[in-house]
């Protein structure tokens, strides 16, 4: 073989070897920890089950997994840390619906959640729950939306802020049953149920788990719960579903990664997280935190995200209150 020849041969054997890199680095995903940013506080719902799920996946992935809070502006500031990551499977952030699906919508932000990042796995979905004050005469769904028609304006439903998803339940409830109502927004949630036990408000919604308490005392009247199925642990109220036909308010939690992260370390946290779903420590610690497990593909998660961005995308845009970009 002359020079020429043997140059040639090894410059394609480098490059064979080169391009082979890459594969196999996926293959071996993943030699080090993997962070995942959650983008609320220490003891968030979404930072809880980041930490629940964490363990377990690290045990299958035999690397440890980090959670990071990066709080702040509804959650850009941890979806921007994230999308600004390197796309090689390291970094993923804890998503939920509203971060994901409204307040992108709602909010002038700098990036585009839909363009950044790709499912990985849906984690769990949850549910809320419409109660009323103790002694308000309607008790029962249908009372409650006959009682709205009959006094338009009269039921003041106070929700954590305009444009959230509790608020937009409402809104979901009014544009499919006729449910007339004067909403009341507040900078929180702390106060809510403190005033509607005193009667303050007629009402509010928000997550099962944080009234249901209130309604197991008599302190609250339960009315519905905005899940597609009754809670395990309350089979005695109902959903919305059953009185307004195609009613259904599910939240979700996911993990989502910066778009450009190879297939190969996706599915195998994927893979991870639906294991750990499974587990039955897990798996109780989830009931007692009104969540609903739902393993299966990024693209599962995918569809319920595009799904979701253009159901609650059009009643915002229908409130008006989809941000100027």
């Amino acid at each position: 073989m002359n020079r020429i020849a043997r140059t040639v041969a090894s410059l394609c054997a480098a490059a064979s070897l080169f391009a082979a890199a890459p594969a196999a680095h996926a293959a071996d995903f993943p030699t080090k920890p993997i962070r995942v940013v959650v983008p609320y506080p220490a003891g968030d719902l979404a930072d809880v089950i980041a930490r629940l799920l964490g363990n377990k996946m690290s045990d299958t992935l035999g690397q440890p997994i980090v959670v990071e809070n990066r709080p702040g502006a509804s959650g850009l500031i941890g979806l921007n840390v994230t999308a600004q990551a390197d796309a090689d499977g390291y970094t993923m952030v804890m998503g939920q619906m509203g971060s994901m699906a409204v307040a992108p919508i709602t909010n002038k932000w700098p990036l585009d959640v839909r363009k950044e990042f790709v499912p990985v796995a849906m984690a769990y979905t949850n549910y809320m729950m419409f109660v009323t004050t103790k002694n308000f005469p309607a008790k029962t769904l249908p009372e409650l939306i006959a009682y709205a028609k009959a006094h338009p304006g009269k039921i003041r439903v106070a929700t954590n802020g305009e444009g959230g998803f509790p608020h937009l339940s409402v809104e979901l409830l009014r544009e499919k049953a006729g449910f007339d109502f004067t909403h009341i927004p507040y900078k929180g949630s702390s106060q809510i149920v403190s005033d509607v036990v005193e009667g303050r408000v007629e009402m509010t919604v928000f997550g099962f788990s944080g009234l249901y308490p209130f309604v197991e005392d008599g302190r609250l009247n339960g009315v519905a719960v905005t899940g597609r199925n009754r809670a395990p642990t309350a089979q005695d109220i109902p959903t919305v579903g059953e009185t307004v036909p195609g009613y259904e308010a599910l939240g979700w939690f996911g993990l989502f990664a910066p778009k450009g992260t190879p297939a190969e370390a996706i599915a195998k946290v994927n893979q991870a997280l639906n294991e750990a779903l499974k587990d039955p420590q897990i798996m109780a610690q989830a009931r007692r935190l009104g969540l609903d497990a739902q393993p299966g593909s990024a693209e599962d998660l995918g569809k319920t995200w595009n799904q979701d961005y253009e159901k609650w995308g059009g009643i915002i845009r229908g409130l008006g209150l989809e941000a100027s970009k």
